[in-house]
C-alpha cells in the first residue's frame, strides 16, 4: 500500500460514538483519542455536546452532534429546537437526519422547509465567547440511503444543492447498511460540488477508508478510527 500523509487523512475523520449507553468515561476517551490522533470531529448524541465541548473547548477537535438520531422522525420545529440547543451547548456541526416518511411521501416541499430551517440556524452561527463564536456552524444532512431508491438520493441531491447545506451524508450507521462506493459517486455527481460529501457506517479497515478517501469524499464517520489509524502507521 502506498504511503500516505496520515496528518491530512486524519483531518477527514469524524471520531465516532453514538451509542446510548455511553459514559462520560466513554467521551473523555473519545476526546482524548481525537485530540491524540488530530481527528477534525468528534461525533456524539446532542445530549453529550456540552461535556464533550468542555473536553475540547481548547483544541482544534470539533464537537458534532446528531439531531433527531438515528431515526429522523421528529417535527422541523423538534429537530430546530434540538439543533439551537446543541449549538447553545457548544456544538460546532450539526447531523440531521432527514425525515424519511416526508421523503417517501414524495413531500419535498416538507423535506426543503426542514433542510431550509436546520441549515439557515447553523448558518447564522452563535453568539456568546465560545470558540468560533463569530463562524457558522456545519451543517450536514443524513440521507440513510440504505432505506432510498437511487431516484429519491438524487431528488435529496438536487434539493442539497439549492438550499447548501455544507454535508450530504450517507448514513447514520445505525439502518440497514451504510455507506458505499455507489452511493458516493451517485451523491457527488448529483450535487453541486460546493457541497461536500461524508460518507458513514461500516468503514471498519484501513483498505475501506483509503477506498472512500480515493473516492473522493470530504469526511468519513467512524467509530473504528483508531484502529484504522494504528493499522495504517504500521503500514507507512
Amino acid at each position: 500500500m502506498p504511503t500516505r500523509d496520515l496528518t491530512q487523512l486524519a483531518k477527514l475523520v469524524d471520531h465516532t460514538n453514538l451509542h446510548a449507553d455511553a459514559s462520560n468515561q466513554d467521551m473523555q476517551l473519545l476526546c482524548n483519542e481525537a485530540q491524540a490522533w488530530g481527528f477534525a470531529m468528534v461525533a456524539v448524541n446532542q445530549v453529550q455536546a456540552r461535556f464533550c465541548h468542555e473536553l475540547l473547548k481548547d483544541t482544534d477537535v470539533h464537537v458534532g452532534a446528531a439531531i433527531s438520531f438515528p431515526l429522523g422522525q421528529t417535527s422541523i420545529y423538534a429537530k430546530v429546537q434540538e439543533t439551537r440547543d446543541a449549538i447553545e451547548c457548544g456544538a460546532d456541526e450539526i447531523d440531521y437526519v432527514v425525515n424519511l416518511t416526508e421523503v417517501k411521501n414524495g413531500d419535498w416541499d416538507y423535506v426543503r422547509e426542514e433542510m431550509e430551517s436546520i441549515v439557515s440556524l447553523c448558518h447564522e452561527g452563535r453568539g456568546g465567547g465560545m470558540r468560533g463564536a463569530s463562524d457558522p456552524i456545519t451543517c450536514k444532512v443524513i440521507f440513510e440511503n440504505c432505506y432510498l431508491t437511487d431516484e429519491e438520493k438524487i431528488a435529496l441531491c438536487h434539493l442539497a444543492s439549492e438550499v447548501r447545506p455544507d454535508f450530504i451524508k450517507t448514513s447514520t450507521g445505525f439502518g440497514t447498511g451504510g455507506a458505499t462506493l455507489d452511493d458516493i459517486r451517485l451523491m457527488r455527481n448529483n450535487t453541486d460540488p460546493a457541497v461536500k460529501v461524508k460518507a458513514a457506517g461500516g468503514i471498519r479497515t484501513p483498505e475501506e477508508f483509503l477506498a472512500f478517501v480515493d473516492a473522493g469524499v470530504d469526511r468519513i464517520g467512524c467509530s473504528a478510527s483508531v484502529s484504522i489509524f494504528e493499522q495504517l502507521s504500521r503500514q507507512n
